[in-house]
């Protein structure tokens, strides 16, 4: 039996008195009772310490000797103790048990932007995920996907979203996406270049043509006029229509670092059931645990007022693979991840013309490049014509 295990068993300190104890002591032995400390107080009184099972036996062997509990150890020790202090360790359970309840609720949701519809959007969009007042905190992987579909299904409105935890409240950061309406419908209207660009097709529906392919052409600039000229006087104004192509250029800075990582699919699935208690998970015969996984999941039954579940999970085992990049490698990836960071912003008839490295900067964990791009996008914008006087 190892120490721990001796601890751990049910013992009882008993007090014997009585006339020549020693006798009585040499009886217990011969009846193999296991004696597992004596103390002599004098040659009436002793102390002995033996386990739980043989104190019925040391009772019906006890004849003229008086046997007094002084103590107890091991389990009957924390027994007694639970026993006596019962009352102050429920209250207290339970207190620790509300405390981490309330510590886990939302009490307060602020939306950080000046523009009010934005932020009524979003305090709407968060409570349909239970981001709201009298709800339970969700866990990092619950906010990050909350967050990837809010900006998926507001990608037009919300360039970029943060929501982070402080203490019982969440406070939610917000860009809006600044895109310049192409869809103006003024009555009279001329079309113009929306940026800085080169142009490289025009498609003019009605108006005039006022500048050509491969003109330099800055924000603002008519590209499609709709006035109509006759010897340099306008002789009617009419709403031009049409589309601008043309070459645009943009500077990005993009950081990889040279160890990095990939989530890869073993094909490994299991199913398993657990119980949820706030952010806990407790599960149950799980023999085929993973170390990385995804996991998709079912509730099967959920309490009206606890914080407590029973769900059904579909775990499948993820491979993280780590990678020690070169630097060309990370070059490569760094120049990768700058054309996903400009195609995300295009439409599906624009596209990059070129790209070229103008810095690399190497740093001890990472790799810095200054990248320049040109694009062929869509450089349409309107601009109203304002009323005037037509000369005769």
């Amino acid at each position: 039996m190892n120490n721990i295990e001796y601890k751990l068993k049910s013992k009882i300190r008993i007090k014997v008195t009585g006339r020549k104890v020693e006798y009585f002591l040499k009886r217990l032995m011969s009846y193999k009772i296991e004696l597992l400390d004596i103390k002599v107080i004098n040659s009436k009184e002793v102390i002995l310490l033996i386990y739980k099972r043989d104190y019925e036996r040391l009772e019906q062997l006890k004849s003229i000797y008086e046997l007094e509990i002084v103590n107890y150890e091991g389990i009957l020790k924390l027994k007694q103790i639970i026993n006596i202090n019962k009352f102050i360790i429920l209250f207290s359970l339970l207190g620790l048990a509300i405390l981490i309840f309330l510590s886990n609720i939302i009490f307060k949701v602020e939306v950080v932007h000046n523009d009010k519809s934005i932020r009524t959007l979003l305090i709407k969009e968060l409570a349909n995920y239970e981001i709201e007042p009298k709800k339970l905190k969700k866990s990092f992987k619950e906010i990050e996907k909350i967050k990837k579909k809010i900006l998926e299904k507001h990608r037009e409105k919300i360039e970029w979203l943060e929501i982070e935890n402080i203490g019982t409240k969440y406070i939610v950061k917000v860009e809006e996406r600044k895109i310049i309406d192409i869809k103006k419908d003024y009555i009279k209207q001329n079309v113009v270049a929306k940026k800085s660009a080169i142009i490289k097709k025009v498609f003019a529906k009605n108006g005039v043509i006022v500048k050509n392919v491969d003109d330099y052409v800055k924000a603002g600039d008519v590209i499609i006029s709709g006035e109509i000229l006759l010897n340099e006087t306008i002789k009617d104004t009419i709403k031009a229509e049409g589309e601008i192509f043309g070459e645009v250029w943009y500077n990005i800075k993009v950081e990889y670092p040279y160890i990095y990582s990939e989530k890869k699919m073993t094909g490994k699935k299991n199913n398993v059931f657990a119980i949820k208690f706030l952010n806990k998970t407790l599960e149950l015969f799980n023999f085929n645990k993973y170390k990385d996984k995804i996991i998709d999941e079912e509730i099967l039954l959920n309490h009206i007022f606890l914080p407590i579940s029973f769900v059904k999970q579909k775990p499948k085992e993820i491979e993280i693979i780590e990678y020690v990049a070169t630097e060309e490698e990370a070059i490569n990836k760094a120049l990768e991840k700058g054309r996903m960071q400009i195609k995300s912003q295009l439409n599906d008839n624009e596209y990059i013309i070129s790209e070229k490295q103008l810095k690399v900067d190497i740093k001890e964990s990472k790799i810095v490049l200054d990248i320049f791009y040109a694009v062929y996008e869509n450089i349409t914008d309107y601009m109203e014509i304002k009323e005037q006087v037509l000369e005769e």
